[in-house]
């Protein structure tokens, strides 16, 4: 299954609607996080792309992870449902959900604006260097995981 290309104003339109869409007292379907942590978890894999975020994990962890969980993350096969987070990426249960909503969507348009090709072969920091695609699927796959988590 292809994801939609995150790049496109379209697909940045229709994540903000899902985005828009979530009611902060709403219980996730799966899952330990509030809405507000999970806007909040969903927003460091942008600001990591941006290189607003750029705290990198050990090596050895980096390593494990380009190893056994690069094709995971980078392939067209959704999440399943509660799998583990990695602890830099847990947030903490106090998070404001509209600070947190905003922030996701401006990190959205603003790598939006940067355009596919200044991904291509782009450094991820766990990852190593990944194509295009591959940043469109682990972007695009994450959000929407999170997003079915809450029913948007």
């Amino acid at each position: 299954m292809a994801y939609p290309d995150i790049w496109a104003p379209e697909s940045v339109a229709q994540l903000c609607a899902r985005i828009e869409s979530i009611d902060s007292s709403k219980a996730p379907l799966w899952g330990k996080m509030n809405a507000a942590q999970m806007m909040a978890h969903c927003c460091i894999p942008y600001e990591q792309a941006l290189g607003i975020n750029t705290k990198k994990p050990p090596l050895i962890m980096r390593a494990l992870l380009r190893l056994f969980f690069k094709q995971t993350l980078t392939n067209e096969v959704p999440y399943k449902k509660n799998l583990a987070t990695a602890p830099e990426f847990i947030m903490p249960p106090d998070s404001v959900f509209v600070d947190n909503q905003q922030r996701l969507m401006q990190r959205i348009h603003e790598l939006a604006a940067l355009g596919r090709n200044a991904f291509e072969g782009r450094e991820q920091i766990t990852l190593g260097a990944l194509s295009s695609r591959e940043w469109n699927n682990l972007l695009y796959k994450h959000i929407d995981h999170h997003l079915r988590q809450f029913g948007a």
